[in-house]
């Protein structure tokens, strides 16, 4: 049940991308409005809405703002009519790449996900052209330090799908899109408390990269993650080590 996460490079990228833009409080107000909207406003039995409260607290968003996004969800205030778009396409060397979106303009967006494809010598398909190298999963991760033999007995125990250490000794702990609360709280239980949970589409397989094609890649998913409206991007790109370290 452990191996080396491929795609744990550009996820930490990604994560100093997020930081750097400070696009984290729109993400978050955007998730838990929608998670509210579609499950009701008790995270207690919305588990998507507990997830992006947990995050919203995590990036030190204030209670007063939580509150008021996630009454704009359950309709106790006015606020814009946002929805979840997807779109599927091919990047540079042939990496699919699949982007989440949740906007008040769906002709915007479209048109802003088109030209970044576009520009950076991509293409954007059709729904479905790309989703099938994908699947949908819970992601659990650990710090560095964990005891990992034990930890994997846990998660067997919990019914988790796989465990993932990484190089640097950091573990990710996936499980089933339903199954992560579960999960999670069930290895909480045992002792393990993780530093990061989230949901994911996970590649099922891979496209290794050059250092020439990963920079047209990167750049491309620096264009989506730069708009307004992408709340996350993911791909099935694998950048060996020392391809990534040249990158810098």
């Amino acid at each position: 049940m452990a191996g080396h996460s491929k795609w744990a490079n550009i996820k930490h990228r990604k994560e100093r991308q997020d930081a750097k833009k400070g696009k984290i409080f729109t993400k978050w107000i955007r998730e838990l409005t929608v998670a509210a909207r579609q499950g009701g406003g008790d995270p207690g039995s919305n588990p998507r809405l507990r997830l992006a409260l947990d995050k919203a607290l995590g990036a030190n968003m204030t209670r007063d703002i939580i509150d008021r996004a996630v009454a704009r969800g359950v309709g106790a205030s006015d606020g814009d009519d946002v929805e979840e778009l997807g779109y599927e396409g091919y990047g540079p060397g042939g990496v699919a790449i699949m982007v989440e979106t949740m906007t008040d303009n769906r002709n915007r967006t479209a048109a802003a996900v088109r030209h970044a494809f576009t520009k950076c010598g991509g293409n954007l398909g059709t729904d479905g052209s790309v989703a099938y190298l994908f699947d949908r999963k819970g992601q659990i991760f650990f710090a560095t330090g964990v005891d990992e033999d034990s930890l994997i007995e846990a998660a067997m125990d919990a019914d988790a799908d796989d465990v993932v250490t990484n190089e640097d000794g950091s573990i990710d702990v996936f499980t089933s899109f339903s199954g992560l609360y579960a999960v999670r709280n069930a290895l909480e239980a045992a002792g393990f408390k993780a530093a990061d949970a989230e949901i994911v589409m996970l590649p099922t397989t891979s496209a290794v990269l050059d250092l020439e094609t990963a920079e047209k890649v990167l750049k491309l998913i620096d264009m989506l993650e730069d708009l307004d409206d992408v709340q996350n991007v993911y791909s099935n790109a694998e950048i060996p080590d020392e391809v990534m370290e040249q990158l810098g």
